[in-house]
């Protein structure tokens, strides 16, 4: 059991204030119990609602707690980096700031076994009527059961995500996340491609964060498309790591990527209007995300 941690909060418009104060609460009460050590540090990466950056500042009330304001916006692999050399311990543990977690969170992390990467996972807090006509929310119904702690075992590298994991620091210092995707997507499955190419051992454990909010359609869309343009110009990194990449891979070695680029074109508005209404497809979800991107690679030409 590590006695010495850093939970480090990478936030962006978002309240993480009762996060924070459920985090302090279970790591005072093990440090109470034992000579354990912690601090936790929120970094604002460009945050623009001033609202959510004053709740924050709460957070300065609460003992071992940091609040850093960016003021600039350097992204989701930059934040990382920051927070990895603003902390002093050399286990961190980073979670995403619109998560819940359980009551026996940290100490959980710090009653498994030592490894250089441990990957808790996340599960959704199920609300069907609530968010019946919400696109992500669906999306990640359906997708559920690939993120079990089972699953995400049998595919460590190309199952990581940065929701919930923790680290030792002289991995994020060796191998920093790629400051070069500024824009939304695809950050944390290209480290986990880099934890296997430097045979850096991923665990996962039965430890998640819960998700319990999500974006209204047109901005999950958004995000998705701007994911897409990330996969796009990482397509030679990412190989055998995404899925949809496979699948245009296939396409275009079959000469079929120019129908589909066809076809896309003459349904790409009534798709999208769907996906933006409070009654969203995942197929046509699918079938969107396909055609937007191999119409990139058109586009780019």
């Amino acid at each position: 059991m590590t006695n010495q941690l850093s939970i480090l909060l990478p936030a962006f418009n978002t309240n993480c204030s009762q996060l924070v104060e459920e985090l302090s609460r279970q790591a005072a009460d093990i440090s109470l119990q034992s000579d354990f050590r912690y601090e936790i540090i929120v970094a604002e990466d460009g945050s623009t609602n001033q609202e959510t950056i004053a709740a924050n500042k709460a957070i300065l009330d609460l003992e071992n707690c940091r609040h850093i304001v960016q003021e600039k916006n350097i992204g989701r692999a930059a934040i990382r980096n920051l927070l990895t050399k603003e902390a002093q311990y050399e286990c961190l543990l980073f979670i995403d700031s619109d998560m819940s977690v359980g009551k026996d969170f940290i100490r959980n992390y710090l009653t498994t076994d030592a490894a250089q990467v441990i990957d808790g996972g996340y599960i959704l807090h199920r609300d069907d009527h609530r968010w019946k006509g919400n696109l992500r929310y669906l999306y990640e119904v359906e997708g559920e059961e690939t993120h079990s702690c089972e699953q995400r075992t049998r595919h460590p590298y190309q199952q990581f995500h940065t929701s919930n994991f923790l680290v030792q620091r002289e991995v994020l210092i060796k191998h920093p996340f790629d400051e070069q995707i500024k824009e939304y997507g695809y950050e944390d499955v290209l480290w986990g491609r880099t934890l296997k190419e430097n045979s850096i051992t991923i665990s996962h454990i039965d430890n998640p964060v819960l998700f319990v909010d999500f974006e209204d359609n047109l901005t999950y869309l958004q995000k998705t498309e701007t994911a897409l343009h990330t996969l796009y110009n990482y397509k030679d990194q990412l190989e055998g790591f995404s899925q949809l990449l496979t699948t245009a891979n296939r396409l275009k070695k079959n000469r079929l990527d120019g129908i589909i680029r066809a076809l896309y074109r003459i349904t790409q508005k009534p798709i999208r209007k769907n996906l933006i209404s409070t009654h969203p497809s995942l197929l046509l979800f699918k079938l969107h995300k396909l055609g937007y991107f191999l119409s990139i690679e058109e586009e780019t030409r």
